[in-house]
């Protein structure tokens, strides 16, 4: 593999990639300070060069790969590279595999913990992703639209994707010609597209607001391929969305409750990886629970599946996604059983005096984890906690507060649903 070498770069070395990281670059030696270099694979020997200085060591890129190490392989994308979707697509499967295989023990040890069992990993395929967050950037006929470069605000224009559904792969070309005419400003527009099981629900957020061309060209879009809702957000990262178009609204089912989810809303990444987790979930809630809490709800994709023949409260600090759980849970049959809260669980974490009204409590943070909660948790007497996690490291952080407080971490099953990147879910189960 050569690259074309940057005028004005820094200085260049030879490295031996010793190891992959938790980032999925792999690494080598300068000095003492790891040097971290995309697309590289233990055993390579590569001609770097230094772009770049962190806490944790030096940031580089490969000039030329010298020697490659065992398990590399051709990646079967011709995106890969330059696009920052994927990380790990160098890596033949059995050392992709061995390498997220891991990822979870090495972020237990860490913190110094065992779990009584760690489960199998639940493998999940390319060509399963939902939900995916692109960014459109330029105008007309230089309009680029796709995922951002590594480590930079350039977009790489998609042709081909191997991670995401075919309903979102066949909707680029049009979506592309669309937005052509959709003023992006400097920052471009964040683009989240969703497949829903009545349809794609788009939501585009920009710093300019939509004239009368962009709209027609957007509703245009939406009756020739058929999408459920497009909605507007002039503000990235705020809550709700102006109806652009709507043909219907878009419709998930859990645990047999149909939700319309919010715009741009969160839910799992794809259908097969949410099966994997609530499977495992439904499995640690004990069979007698009759009072259940579940913390970073959503609008409830694990909720409803676990309410069974009890009583649920579901709290969440986002106002759209619990507004639409509480719609959900309107039906005759769940009357008086789901309960649903709005709270900044960062903020304000549910403290022992309000949860040892639960018999089971569940978890779901984001990347970021949720370690107020679990200061909260370990000083409780809840019984069973299961925790649902995307990010090994700060599980592992939590879990080290709940086994200190007295938990025992009876099981943790990982599941791989976001293919060829560092991220890694998971399922715990927790008990008194």
């Amino acid at each position: 593999m050569r690259r074309k070498a940057r005028k004005g770069g820094g200085r260049q070395i030879a490295l031996r990639i010793e190891a992959i990281g938790a980032r999925g670059d792999g690494y080598g030696d300068l000095e003492g300070k790891p040097v971290f270099v995309p697309l590289t694979q233990a055993g390579d020997s590569v001609l770097a060069r230094i772009t770049g200085e962190t806490a944790a060591g030096y940031r580089g890129e490969i000039i030329e790969l010298e020697q490659p190490g065992p398990g590399r392989q051709e990646p079967p994308c011709p995106h890969f590279g330059p696009c920052g979707g994927c990380a790990l697509q160098h890596l033949d499967q059995v050392s992709y595999r061995a390498w997220k295989d891991s990822l979870l023990p090495r972020a237990l040890r860490q913190r110094g913990l065992e779990a009584e069992e760690i489960r199998p990993t639940a493998w999940i395929g390319p060509g399963t992703r939902r939900r995916v967050v692109l960014t459109a950037q330029g105008a007309g006929q230089g309009l680029r639209l796709g995922f951002n470069e590594r480590y930079s605000h350039k977009v790489v224009d998609l042709r081909h994707c191997l991670l995401v559904t075919p309903a979102i792969l066949e909707v680029l070309p049009g979506l592309r010609a669309a937005l052509a005419g959709v003023p992006s400003g400097k920052q471009g527009l964040t683009v989240t597209l969703s497949e829903t099981e009545s349809g794609l629900d788009l939501l585009l957020e920009g710093e300019k607001p939509l004239d009368l061309a962009a709209r027609e060209a957007l509703a245009a879009l939406a009756e020739a391929w058929d999408l459920a809702r497009i909605s507007w957000r002039e503000a990235r990262g705020g809550e709700g969305g102006e109806p652009v178009a709507q043909r219907r609204a878009p419709k998930l089912t859990f645990g047999g409750v149909a939700v319309t989810p919010p715009p741009g809303g969160f839910l799992q990444p794809s259908r097969e990886g949410e099966a994997a987790l609530r499977g495992l979930l439904l499995e640690g809630r004990p069979k007698g629970a009759a009072r259940l809490l579940d913390l970073f709800s959503g609008c409830g994709s694990f909720s409803f599946p676990l309410l069974g023949e009890g009583a649920l409260k579901a709290v969440d600090g986002d106002a759209a996604a619990i507004a639409a759980l509480a719609n959900a849970a309107r039906l005759p049959a769940l009357q008086g059983r789901v309960e649903s809260e709005r709270r900044d669980l960062f903020r304000r974490p549910y403290l022992p005096e309000e949860l040892n009204a639960f018999d089971t409590v569940v978890f779901d943070p984001p990347r970021a984890g949720a370690q107020a909660q679990a200061e909260q948790l370990a000083a409780s007497r809840v019984p069973v906690v299961l925790a649902v996690s995307c990010n090994p490291a700060t599980f592992a952080r939590d879990a080290r507060l709940l086994v200190d407080g007295g938990y025992r971490l009876r099981w943790v099953a990982p599941v791989d649903q976001f293919v060829w990147s560092p991220h890694l879910e998971l399922v715990a189960l927790f008990a008194r």
